[in-house]
């Protein structure tokens, strides 16, 4: 295999299988091994691992609308699938970044197709509890910003020179 289909396909479908593989992984352990609401303290007053399971998104936002989440993350994927060639194109962080939205969104949607509720699990106490594929998603639409952001500067600058 060439280096450049290796950059180009394999390394950001492998990073967005990797994500939704951990993320089930530890979302397993800790269904298995917690009880629903327990509270582990990893760094006492700033850290624990507390099992709770989030009928919405992100600081439970849109509570009780499994339906809708599940249909944005299938259309998500099934835009990502259908610009796959335009994406092998792209720059690498713009690759990553839509591997890790990617693989983050089908974790929590695998959650919600099993049972309607993602598990979170992360807690710091002054933030709402959270899991790896919250994090993969946040991390990867950061990632398309600044690549967005960043061609627009390199855009403004060529326009400008």
């Amino acid at each position: 295999m060439s280096k450049r289909f290796l950059e180009a396909r394999l390394v950001p479908v492998g990073l967005g299988l990797i994500v939704f593989i951990i993320d089930q992984l530890v979302k397993s352990y800790v269904t298995a091994y917690m009880e629903l609401g327990q509270s582990i303290p990893v760094v006492k007053d700033y850290f624990y691992i507390t099992y709770v399971l989030n009928p919405g998104a992100a600081f439970g936002m849109f509570a009780n609308q499994r339906m809708m989440f599940i249909i944005v993350a299938v259309i998500l994927c099934a835009v990502v699938f259908y610009f796959r060639k335009q994406l092998a194109k792209e720059s690498m962080m713009m690759k990553y970044g839509v591997s890790l939205l990617a693989g983050g969104a089908v974790g929590n949607l695998y959650d919600r197709l099993q049972s309607g509720l993602v598990v979170d699990f992360f807690d710091f106490r002054v933030w709402p509890v959270f899991n790896i594929a919250d994090i993969a998603i946040c991390v990867g639409a950061a990632l398309i910003v600044m690549d967005i952001f960043s061609r627009r500067k390199e855009n403004d600058t060529d326009l400008q020179g």
